[in-house]
């Protein structure tokens, strides 16, 4: 029997682990997991702490014993300290200590990517937590219940940093957050990201922008943030959310190559520079569907795919990554924002002309109770026409998500910004409006002379 061997139990694992199995149940598939909690919604954290998602068992995609229904064995509680390329094998730690040998005929690695600690002095402070596990999320919680905290400092205003100041609000705290950016969430243009902080004092919390933190220090009861010129803010206790990098210190006992931003470099069929050794998820870099090159978007989307293509192809099929537009939203308070494909600065960088046009429109038609006021950014290129991208601002409810998947459909394919007006769109008067938004937002950047931007 031929032996698959993966290395990490969440979004790419497991989906390498079931695709294997769908292609070709004649291989043995064990997956080695560092933790006991294959499979968990690390993106459904917030919603735990908040409480709006009281059991945190609910966070699993699939239950252990469904998992191991589909034929895949887990070892879970396992750590992989070093891989052989030569003899084919995974030093392993078992739960009880014993160091084994696992043998492979193909090695998928899906190691995911850690949390990126800032320069910061007092990290291992107590009360200053990261969020990036079910453990992690475990001792927020535990501090959350236990101690009752009345304040906390957030330490990062991107997606993670945003959701968990919406549930320690939640939570009833009083929340600050600290950013060394000009704005909060600058993964979108700096129009939007001003109109998220407006959402966010609007709920009270306290946003301090272009503050870059130094320090975090135990001051009695209380932790105190402090910056060049002194302490900016104490609370009870203090999230730290700056990013994520790959984890690729396991891989490159193996010999993989890095990539972009020290990710691990594959081809379109998930393969490294090693013989028979595969990787996915969010320790590699990403092809982009725009350009023919490589960048870094760790997304469970994506990680998702890219497990299924290497599972297929480490059994013997022939599939290739059809590239990623880092298409992301979130939820912030009563606003979505979200956004695929270039802005102007990503455009620019390989060589395209953008402009960008912003437009205001009624999600729905203005006669129906409740039509609220969406705001639409599309990304062109100047000489071709091509769209590029898009980024989305509405409140809850306005369907914000599916109309950017539509952008996201459409740059998927290379499209033409006009060619988006002929998009046969579903319209009902408490949903649309004959031309949605999707629609006049690129009608409009179609008629907007080239020398106007927005």
């Amino acid at each position: 029997m031929k032996e698959l061997l993966i290395i990490g139990g969440s979004d790419a694992g497991i989906s390498a682990a079931l695709r294997a199995r769908e292609v070709d149940p004649s291989w043995r598939v064990r997956l080695v997991v560092a933790d006991g909690f294959p499979n968990y919604s690390i993106c459904g954290l917030p919603f735990y702490l908040s409480g709006e998602t009281s059991r945190w068992e609910s966070l699993a995609h699939r239950t252990r014993s469904e998992i191991e229904d589909h034929g895949v064995e887990l070892l879970l509680e396992t750590i992989a300290e070093r891989i052989d390329p030569t003899g084919h094998f995974v030093h392993a730690r078992e739960p009880t200590g014993v160091i084994r040998d696992i043998a492979y005929d193909r090695l998928i690695i899906a190691t995911g990517a850690v949390p990126a600690k800032p320069p910061i002095r007092g990290l291992e402070t107590p009360s200053v937590y990261v969020l990036h596990t079910m453990a992690d999320s475990f001792a927020v919680h535990e501090h959350l219940t236990s101690r009752s905290p009345k304040s906390a400092i957030i330490v990062g205003a991107g997606y993670i940093g945003l959701e968990m100041a919406d549930a320690l609000c939640h939570r009833r705290l009083e929340v600050t957050v600290f950013d060394i950016g000009t704005t909060v969430l600058q993964t979108v243009d700096p129009e939007l990201g001003r109109l998220v902080q407006g959402e966010l004092e609007r709920h009270d919390v306290k946003v301090c922008i272009g503050a870059p933190i130094e320090a975090i220090e135990q001051g009695g009861h209380e932790l105190a943030v402090r910056d060049h010129e002194g302490v900016r803010a104490r609370a009870d206790m203090v999230l730290v959310a700056t990013g994520v990098r790959p984890s690729v210190e396991l891989a490159k006992t193996a010999g993989l190559e890095l990539g972009e931003r020290g990710a691990l470099r594959v081809n379109r069929a998930m393969l490294s520079n090693v013989l028979d050794v595969y990787a996915a998820g969010d320790c590699v870099e990403t092809h982009h569907r725009l350009v023919e090159a490589p960048t870094y978007l760790p997304l469970g989307t994506t990680a998702h795919k890219q497990g299924r293509v290497a599972g297929e192809n480490a059994v013997g099929g022939g599939a290739l990554f059809a590239g990623s537009l880092g298409t992301q939203v979130v939820k912030v308070f009563d606003l979505v924002i979200g956004r695929t494909g270039f802005r102007d600065d990503d455009a620019r960088r390989y060589g395209f002309e953008p402009r960008t046009v912003e437009t205001k429109a009624w999600d729905h038609k203005a006669y129906y109770p409740g039509a609220t006021e969406l705001r639409v950014r599309v990304t062109g290129d100047r000489r071709t026409g091509r769209l590029l991208g898009a980024q989305l601002l509405g409140s809850y409810g306005a369907e914000v998500s599916k109309r950017l998947d539509v952008f996201a459909t459409a740059i998927f394919h290379g499209m033409q910004v006009d060619a988006v007006e002929q998009l046969d769109l579903s319209y009902t008067p408490p949903l649309s409006s004959p031309w949605d938004p999707v629609q006049t937002s690129c009608m409009e950047w179609a008629r907007t002379p080239l020398e106007g931007t927005a």
